[in-house]
């Protein structure tokens, strides 16, 4: 794999993006502007800063360019968009109305090559949303195969337990339940992304853990938790208020354990990981009842019971956030953003 041609092909598409988008904004507001590309700022990475003149005032932008933008990426701008020293904007290809509502709501500026757009500046305020985009910007390589299967069980196991990346590959596919060729080609795969560093005799190390990370959360919701569930049922009000699950049987994800976690959010739909044994017992016990449109979803728990977080009857806040994310609603999207400060940016503090 020829990285320096990935880069530039990422790099390239990234350039036309921006640069349509503000032809496209330069349509509905009299815009003078330079678009300078910039590849740190205060141990901030990011993308380009637009410099520019509008009725006559200057501005200065710090523009984020993402091709597609998913749940993960809106929340990880929310997050981001008070760190620079200029007034920051999202330029992507398209922005859907729902997420569009959300930016504004958190006051993130965006534009993007549909026509949508929220831009807030002195004599100049302008919130568009429900454009359709016409054409495609030549895409961009389609998504590793690492993160579209059961691989993502290992990418999670070593991202909770970074030790165990020097484990041999038959352990792992035991602890995974994952087959060992799976295991193999995995391993391979994030050697040759440079996530694994293998020195050899000195062993292996798990780098750039928190894009690692990053890319497993965007692919999770798709391509691994649809292969876990185990059914849909519906319980009686708040039934899981006080219940205090035991671990060996399940553990609570999604928006319950985020309400415990943080005692912020008021769940709407509970989400439970389990083990596979146990379904019919956790069933019975709780009174739930078989409903494929139901609010309760159970999931079968794809980690060794030891790598749960705390050994409590929550799962790692890996798991809280990814599920709250993909979720995306703003009471999820603000929840999700308190796990992520107080949980779990400790873990790539020294990436």
């Amino acid at each position: 794999m020829n990285t320096k041609n990935t880069e530039h092909n990422f790099a390239e598409n990234e350039r036309k993006i921006i640069l349509l988008a503000m032809d496209t904004l330069k349509v509905i507001a009299p815009l003078e502007y330079v678009v300078e590309p910039i590849h740190e700022l205060h141990c901030q990475k990011y993308d380009y800063l637009v410099r520019g003149k509008v009725f006559g005032n200057e501005f200065i932008w710090h523009v984020e360019v993402k091709k597609h933008l998913t749940k993960a990426g809106e929340l990880q701008v929310m997050m981001n968009k008070d760190k620079v020293p200029h007034p920051f904007l999202l330029a992507t290809e398209y922005i859907p109305p729902e997420a569009a509502a959300r930016l504004h709501e958190a006051g993130v500026q965006f534009i993007d090559t549909a026509g949508n757009a929220f831009v807030n500046q002195p004599q100049l305020f302008i919130f568009i949303k429900g454009n359709k985009p016409e054409k495609q910007i030549n895409a961009l390589p389609t998504p590793a195969r690492l993160f579209k299967g059961v691989g993502l069980k290992i990418i999670y196991l070593l991202l909770c337990q970074p030790e165990l990346v020097d484990r041999p590959y038959r352990n792992l596919a035991e602890m995974t339940n994952v087959a060992l060729g799976t295991v193999k080609s995995t391993m391979t795969e994030l050697i040759q992304r440079g996530f694994i560093l293998d020195m050899g005799k000195k062993g292996k190390k798990l780098l750039n853990k928190k894009e690692l990370f990053e890319r497993w959360m965007v692919a999770y919701p798709d391509y691994l938790k649809p292969k876990l569930l185990m059914g849909r049922f519906r319980g009686e009000g708040y039934w899981w208020k006080n219940i205090q699950l035991d671990p060996a049987i399940a553990q609570w994800g999604g928006e319950v354990a985020a309400a415990k976690l943080t005692g912020y959010l008021k769940p709407g739909t509970v989400t439970m990981y389990a083990n596979k044994n146990c379904l019919t017992e956790l069933v019975i016990e709780n009174r739930l009842k078989k409903d494929p449109q139901g609010n309760v979803e159970i999931l079968e728990r794809f980690w060794p019971l030891e790598n749960s977080f705390d050994e409590s009857d929550i799962v790692h806040p890996f798991i809280i956030y990814t599920d709250l994310v993909a979720i995306g609603e703003q009471r999820t999207m603000e929840t999700a953003k308190i796990i992520y400060e107080e949980h779990i940016g400790r873990y790539f503090r020294q990436d």
